[in-house]
């Protein structure tokens, strides 16, 4: 399980802090894949690094924390921010967006696969032992062995993003986060990825955590999502909820605009665009592009809370519901 607790982090330049997440609070629950959505800059990548304990100057954590709990081999664990990066690739791993970024391009998969592996876990073997696990293992997701002999600019896109997958899920974590896991990949590649993902899931039984501004990802693979808007979470709820029924009027904006298989509609986009996070407007950061803003929404910053069962939102608009719901 993961914990975010009044999260809010900037980024420290000359010209002054940009505060990216802002009193971020809900809680990822265990052997779920959870979705993370929303517009490109709205602080989705900001929140995976700080997840993963990735904090390095300029980024820092104003305020809050992460927490990481769970279960392996009969034992408890419990790590913080600053302490998760303590458990990297045995209780947690990280699938970049672009495998390319984590893949020394000279050096052998075999030997990368060796090296992420922490001593303790190598169970007194020897390398080539170690090895014949990973191949077993690259078996069940449908790799060939051979792939460890390779390079990775050897490989394919696609070859490389299931061998980074192989990567960061051979220890077992409880939790595996992947940021923008079939971003630049082709259709069919894309779907073998998610297909792969969904099967690990139900293999290993872990949290999942899938970072993506594609909608239709998180529609086909997620139980649970979070939609972001400008460093905040607007909508948290079950995946079949939000598309079904948004209650945020930012995710009714942005489910309305998707397009439908067999219609021939045309969508409109959202007007405007996301706010600068070096100096947000007041109040409701989406006020300036919701229809629907009063007067309130442009002064006072919205509670994050919960609406229905299991459905959370920060929107003025919704006070009533909780009101007739409380």
């Amino acid at each position: 399980m993961l914990k975010i607790e009044n999260l809010s982090t900037s980024y420290k330049t000359i010209d002054g802090d940009i505060h990216v997440l802002k009193d971020i609070n809900f809680e990822i629950k265990d052997n779920e894949i959870f979705g993370i959505a929303g517009e490109s800059g709205c602080g989705k990548t900001t929140l995976l690094n700080t997840l993963y304990d990735i904090v390095d100057y300029p980024l820092v954590i104003d305020q809050g924390r992460v927490v990481l709990e769970g279960e392996k081999d009969g034992k408890k664990y419990s790590f913080e921010s600053g302490k998760i990066r303590d458990t990297w690739w045995n209780n947690i791993a990280y699938v970049p967006q672009a495998a390319q970024s984590v893949l020394n391009p000279i050096v052998r998969l075999k030997t990368q696969f060796l090296d992420s592996i922490p001593k303790d876990q190598k169970k007194n073997e020897k390398p080539e032992e170690t090895l014949a696990r990973v191949a077993d293992y690259l078996k069940e997701l449908n790799l060939s062995p051979d792939v460890l002999e390779s390079f990775p600019f050897q490989l394919s896109g696609g070859m490389r993003q299931r061998a980074i997958i192989a990567l960061a899920t051979f220890m077992s974590p409880g939790v595996v986060l992947a940021d923008e896991p079939t971003t630049a990949l082709d259709v069919v590649v894309q779907k073998g990825i998610l297909m792969m993902l969904m099967r690990l899931q139900k293999q290993l039984k872990n949290t999942m955590i899938i970072v993506s501004h594609d909608m239709g990802v998180h529609y086909q693979i997620t139980d649970r999502m979070a939609i972001m808007y400008s460093g905040s979470v607007a909508e948290l709820g079950k995946t079949e909820d939000i598309f079904n029924d948004p209650i945020h009027p930012y995710t009714k904006m942005l489910v309305d605009a998707l397009p439908r298989v067999g219609e021939d509609v045309q969508r409109v986009g959202i007007a405007g665009r996301p706010p600068a996070l070096k100096n947000p407007p007041p109040g409701c950061r989406f006020a300036p592009r919701c229809p629907h803003a009063t007067d309130r929404c442009r002064s006072e910053v919205p509670k994050f809370r919960e609406i229905r069962p299991g459905r959370f939102a920060a929107c003025h608009l919704l006070e009533e519901e909780v009101k007739t719901n409380g």
